[in-house]
């Protein structure tokens, strides 16, 4: 095999694993960055949950002074 295709060859396997390194980290960071997304979305869905669980009695309360029940808010939304 003539000496300049061998080096060809060998620089292009060399620049094949460099690639191979950058797209490992891509990848590694893409993942990073989905499971970032989905842990954003779980917390604000559970602080949102929360929030109501500990405002349903503040809530239940001020309907209560106003003597506003469950029955005609759902008359009223009809």
């Amino acid at each position: 095999m003539d000496e300049e295709v061998k080096k060809l060859i060998e620089e292009n396997l060399e620049l094949s694993k460099e690639n191979s390194k950058l797209l490992r980290k891509v990848h590694g960071i893409l993942r990073l960055n989905q499971i970032m997304r989905i842990s954003y979305w779980v917390i604000i869905i559970l602080i949102a949950i929360g929030a109501f669980y500990f405002i349903q009695p503040f809530l239940d309360g001020l309907l209560g002074a106003y003597g506003i029940d469950s029955s005609s808010i759902g008359n009223l939304l009809k």
